[in-house]
């Protein structure tokens, strides 16, 4: 069986919210366009988009599970947000210029936790990914499989907040490509680590609410709390739907 992209996914303000695309152009070095462009620190954080920062600087779902339940709509051309949340009834913003809009949409569903976001802030030069380099995450659809199936019970996907899904691989394949380049559509990518995970993926995405310990049991059925692997676009180029992906 053929790999093939089955899914493209960015993530506009990193933790909050997510959308599909259909195609994307991937530019060497760089991450995937327009995910985690912007991010949202918290009071203890001194992060302000002018360089990467560390993950814990910013407002994520290991803290407040509620953020895991946002999706969000981008339209490029306008520059234009829309936030959703089961909860919350739906903002569309400029993210550049309304920030504080979204810091109180945000604030029924993260309270007064000292991690909460308060304000949101660009990335200067590449999206906010959780790698001090520009990482594209690629998931494995059968891995994702093995996972529920140690769980018992269908489970979103979007508790991993990947980039690109891919299907028609055995379980835990993409691990064995660490090291090495693939190709997807046309472009060349290299794989460099293991995603190593969070509490965040212990929340339902469809609520927000926490309802499985992901990590104990990522670490009891196949000894390692990881999921998708991280690769670094070598040569750029266009990525959609359907498209192969072959290991070099």
């Amino acid at each position: 069986m053929t790999a093939r992209v089955t899914g493209l996914w960015r993530h506009p303000v990193k933790a909050i919210g997510r959308e599909a695309v259909a195609r994307v152009t991937l530019t060497a070095a760089q991450t995937f366009p327009w995910d985690r462009a912007w991010a949202a620190p918290h009071a203890r954080s001194r992060a302000d988009g002018s360089e990467w920062a560390h993950c814990g600087s910013f407002a994520r779902g290991v803290n407040l599970p509620a953020l895991m339940a946002v999706e969000a709509r981008f339209d490029e051309a306008a520059l234009h947000l829309t936030l959703t949340h089961p909860d919350r009834p739906s903002l569309t913003v400029d993210p550049d210029t309304e920030g504080a809009a979204i810091i109180d949409w945000l604030g029924p569903l993260v309270g007064d936790d000292p991690r909460a976001p308060v304000a949101v802030v660009r990335a200067a030069e590449r999206g906010m990914t959780d790698s001090d380099w520009p990482s594209v995450t690629l998931c494995n659809r059968a891995s994702h499989v093995a996972v529920e199936e140690a769980a018992g019970r269908p489970l979103s996907i979007h508790r991993w907040r990947g980039n690109v899904w891919i299907d028609g691989l055995s379980p835990w394949a993409e691990m064995d490509w660490i090291g090495h380049d693939i190709r997807i559509g046309g472009v060349t990518l290299r794989v460099r680590e293991a995603t190593g995970r969070c509490k965040a993926t212990h929340a339902d995405p469809e609520t927000g609410v926490r309802d499985l310990d992901m990590l104990s049991l990522l670490s009891s059925r196949f000894g390692h709390t990881d999921f998708s692997v991280k690769a670094e676009v070598i040569s750029g180029g266009d990525v959609a739907i359907d498209d192969e992906v072959t290991p070099l």
